[in-house]
């Protein structure tokens, strides 16, 4: 089964249940909405795609009419919401980067969350390499290394923009992550300390000792309409307002637990002074 049929199948069963909370079996569903009976079971299942008619008359039928945006929401993005990466780094690294330059310029308000590496918009290019390396290597996609720290670097145009805003949440690990080698990790973390004070770019590091109030993989928020999530295997784009919701608190919890400014520059030294301890030893 793929991504796209388990999400068909999770937007049948929230119609399902609508259905069954408005007391409405499937035969009286179908005579209220002039459908063969049939079709309710097909929909409800995932074996049909529903339009956003169907979706209208559920919620009509079922007196649900203040869901009907998130399921519509829901409907249109089934196609796209699961994409995995060997779709989309199909041709490379740099088209999924020249994806990111378009999604950003279209956001005035970004947010991003990483938990294991320095985001993308905040990288050298020696550390961008070392990344690219890797996926290219374990995706077994085609090497357009060069092409995609190129793309990634003229991403970092839009820091600089007054229009946008930038709040970048990092975990302490990814300060400590290795990318590159020693010299690379230097100058990533010699431009990090750089990037806090810039204006319209707020940087928070959670502490390693932070207790565990939210477990989420790495994830970008673009305003209040899209949340990117990175998963292993594939990528997934959210725009259902009650879950870009709740990626919103788990980011207004996270960044409660993160430093900025000096305190900031504090956790940065210190990884800096550990890998120049390491590389002296």
């Amino acid at each position: 089964m793929t991504g796209v049929d388990e999400a068909r199948e999770a937007l049948g069963a929230r119609l399902r249940e609508l259905r069954r909370r408005a007391g409405l079996s499937g035969r009286q569903l179908a005579a209220l909405a002039g459908w063969h009976e049939s079709k309710v079971s097909k929909l409800e299942y995932g074996r049909i795609k529903p339009s956003d008619t169907d979706i209208r008359a559920y919620c009509e039928h079922a007196d649900a009419t203040d869901q009907l945006a998130d399921l519509l929401a829901t409907l249109h993005n089934i196609d796209t919401a699961y994409l995995e990466w060997r779709r989309v780094l199909a041709t490379g690294v740099q088209r999924r980067q020249q994806k990111s330059v378009k999604l950003e310029a279209e956001a005035a308000n970004l947010r991003v969350y990483t938990t294991q590496v320095v985001p993308g918009l905040l990288q050298t290019a020696e550390y961008a390499e070392g990344i690219f390396r890797r996926h290219i290597e374990f995706y077994r996609v085609p090497d357009d290394l060069d092409a995609g720290v190129s793309k990634r670097m003229e991403r970092q145009r839009i820091l600089y923009q007054r229009d946008h805003r930038f709040h970048f949440l990092i975990t302490e690990q990814a300060l400590y992550t290795t990318v590159g080698n020693d010299d690379v990790m230097r100058g990533q973390l010699d431009r990090l300390a750089s990037i806090i004070g810039m204006p319209r770019i707020t940087v928070g590091i959670i502490p390693a000792t932070a207790e565990a109030l939210i477990v989420s993989t790495s994830f970008v928020m673009f305003d209040n309409r899209m949340v990117m999530v990175e998963g292993t295997a594939a990528e997934l784009t959210i725009t259902q307002p009650r879950e870009v919701a709740i990626y919103g608190r788990a980011f207004n919890v996270l960044a409660g637990q993160s430093v900025t400014g000096e305190d900031a520059r504090s956790l940065i030294r210190k990884a800096l002074a550990h890998r120049q301890s390491a590389a002296g030893q």
